[in-house]
């Protein structure tokens, strides 16, 4: 079991996997740039289904799939010295399924449009369900090998270096499918996606960790199972922290309408449209690194609480708005709300444990939120469908006011708290 407070990294070690890391995540970036969940993938299920709801699924699979598997491996990770090997198998299990598309791909005008979807939606479940048998275990390696004082940086600069070559990817993805026919475009796109991923797969293999020896952990009563239960009923902190997490799912739900609204409420044309996603995409990028160093400095809770609030507002503007011109702003505030909904509880879930416990506070804060990460959308939609954009959009603004409220009354920052454990620990 490691003591997360107690890994010790040189100034050159330390870099040495700020860079490596950053650079998995940027060709990890890459690949999502060149297979999106949003627009690749459901263009490439498109061409044999109509059916809004399979296609609707594609980004949910991928999210429940990272999400819902995370406490499974907690216990595992626990009693690990060492953190990599378990990461490098496992995360070959969310890789090498955009190969298996890119062969279904090629193939696919041999086949019966039933067994390309069965094969593709068996390809995202294993691509999904392996992201997060990876998730605990990698997020507990970042822990070991980046200090706590720069874990928000260093989430920031990779997701915004992720964003950057996503942002290409996706341009050249299009490209590609301009400029080639079924079935070499798709096929192309999926092959390119799956290099990426192999050569973010490099990157991560060469980090460098430490080999820590097991600590002598408090005597546990009853299964592991009885532990997590232990660790909700006891950290009330904790508990508000999940349901504010819960909560933000909801607060957001009215983001995956704002463009469709914009198109069909306002008549923008798909040039503005296509400038909006750019101008979120950017806005992703450069909020990133600065909200990450936020975090650090002032408490993630803050970076937290920042990123709700520009949600709230974000779809309280698309709510009241009556000019397409309303919608620059919406889409700049929807994208540091993306980054802090990202960035700041990944490394906030770090602050409620140091010690061997981390793992199953990662399991916990990422598991419990799957229910809500799949059902915000399919309300949001229902409730469109019901009376229109304006009432998803006014769902979310509720929903954030209530987030806000909170993480201002019920959470406080747990580095508080992990300041004095580790001022106990050291004396």
């Amino acid at each position: 079991m490691v003591n997360y407070n107690m890994v010790r990294n040189s100034t050159g070690q330390l870099r040495f996997n700020f860079v490596v890391n950053v650079l998995d995540g940027s060709f990890f970036g890459a690949a999502l740039g060149f297979a999106s969940f949003v627009a690749v993938i459901p263009l490439f299920v498109s061409n044999f289904t109509e059916s809004a709801t399979l296609i609707g699924l594609i980004p949910a699979i991928h999210t429940v799939g990272w999400q819902l598997p995370q406490i499974v491996t907690a216990s595992k990770v626990t009693r690990l010295s060492r953190v990599k090997p378990m990461v490098l198998f496992m995360t070959v299990q969310e890789r090498l399924p955009f190969l298996g598309l890119a062969a279904l791909a090629w193939f696919s005008p041999h086949l019966t449009a039933r067994i390309v979807l069965i094969l593709t939606y068996i390809l995202l479940v294993w691509q999904g369900f392996g992201g997060g048998l990876t998730a605990t275990a990698w997020q507990s390696l970042i822990a070991k090998i980046i200090p706590i004082r720069l874990l928000g940086t260093f989430y920031g600069v990779q997701s915004a270096a992720g964003n950057l070559l996503a942002s290409v990817g996706s341009v050249l993805a299009g490209l590609i499918l301009m400029a080639k026919s079924s079935p070499v475009d798709f096929t192309l796109c999926f092959l390119l996606a799956g290099v990426s991923m192999f050569i973010s797969l490099a990157f991560l293999a060469a980090t460098r960790e430490e080999e820590t020896t097991a600590e002598e952990g408090q005597a546990r009563s009853g299964s592991y199972r009885e532990h997590l239960k232990s660790i909700l009923k006891e950290d009330r902190n904790f508990r508000w922290f999940i349901l504010a997490r819960m909560s933000t799912q909801f607060s957001t739900m009215g983001f995956a309408f704002f463009t469709v609204y914009a198109v069909r409420e306002f008549g923008v044309p798909e040039f503005i449209a296509g400038i909006l996603t750019g101008l979120l995409m950017g806005t992703q990028v450069t909020a990133n690194p600065l909200l990450g160093w936020l975090g650090d400095r002032r408490g993630h809770l803050r970076a937290f609480q920042l990123g709700v609030l520009a949600a709230t507002i974000s779809t309280l503007l698309a709510w009241i708005a009556n000019d397409a011109q309303w919608f620059y702003p919406i889409f700049i505030l929807a994208g540091i709300a993306n980054v802090a909904g990202w960035t700041a509880p990944m490394a906030m879930t770090v602050d409620f444990s140091r010690n061997s416990d981390l793992p199953a506070y990662i399991g916990l804060a990422n598991t419990l939120i799957a229910p809500s990460s799949f059902l915000a959308p399919v309300i949001g939609g229902w409730l469109a469908d019901l009376a229109g954009f304006k009432l998803t959009f006014l769902t979310s603004t509720i929903t954030g006011l209530l987030t806000l409220l909170i993480l201002y009354f019920g959470v406080s920052d747990p580095r508080e708290s992990l300041k004095v454990e580790s001022e106990r620990t050291a004396t």
